[in-house]
Parts: C-alpha cells; structure tokens; sequence
C-alpha cells in the first residue's frame, strides 16, 4: 500500500505516506466550497507533474555530473467545468546553471517523458516553457 488518504470533515483530508510516515493535507478549493487553506487535489496533480519533470531531470543530471539544484517550475493549474476537471498544466521550468544545447535537449526530453506526464489523460493541455539561466 503506498499511503492511507483520511477524510477529516469540513471538505479537508490527511495523507499519510506509509514508507517515510509524511503526512500532507488536502483542502476543497474556495471555488468549490471549501476553506482553500492547503493544495486542492487537483493542485497537487498538476503540481506533481512538475515535481516528476524535475525529479527525472535531477536523475539525468546525477549521471551526466550537471549541477541543476535551484531549477524551479512555475504552475498553473486550469480547470474547466461540466464536468468539473483539470482541462490545462502550465509550467515554466526555470533553470539555474550552465547547460550546453546538447544538455538542454536532454533534460527537455527528460521532462517530457516522465511518468505523470504519461498518466494524465490526453486532453489535458500541458504547455511547458524554459529559461535558462
């Protein structure tokens, strides 16, 4: 099992990771009846997308010996409605170091295949952008 996911009233929920014993909370956004005090769900899909890209890219760095710590993504989740769901992932990747352009392809390869990217669904517009320090 990888984590217990907790309803705890008022439209918020605990998630324990059960390996590291990390919990985080999820609130209902203030757009559909909740406090928005903690991510939404569905901020946090589109937040882990980011997270995954730059994850991989971490990996692939590790092996080339290519220092990217610093690199950042900027997230914008868009919803649509009827039905309700994420219709849009915005992400500008901004990254901190030297990268020559053979780099560069690499790590936007790397992004562009990661494993969330591969698990949302296909009607999801992501758009990804990059600054290069």
């Amino acid at each position: 099992m990888t984590s217990k996911v907790t309803y705890l009233g008022g439209l918020r929920t605990s998630m324990q990771h059960l390996q590291s014993g990390t919990t985080i909370y999820t609130d209902a956004p203030t757009d559909n009846h909740g406090k928005g005090e903690k991510f939404s769900p569905t901020d946090l899909c589109a937040s882990s997308l980011a997270a995954c890209m730059i994850t991989m890219m971490g990996i692939k760095c590790d092996q080339l010996e290519i220092n990217m710590e610093g690199t950042t993504a900027e997230v914008l989740k868009i919803m649509a409605s009827d039905p309700r769901r994420i219709s849009g992932i915005d992400i500008l990747l901004k990254f901190k170091g030297i990268f020559d352009e053979k780099q560069k392809k690499v790590l936007i390869h790397t992004a562009e295949t990661c494993p969330v990217f591969y698990s949302l669904h296909p009607d999801i517009k992501v758009q990804l952008s990059y600054e290069w320090e």
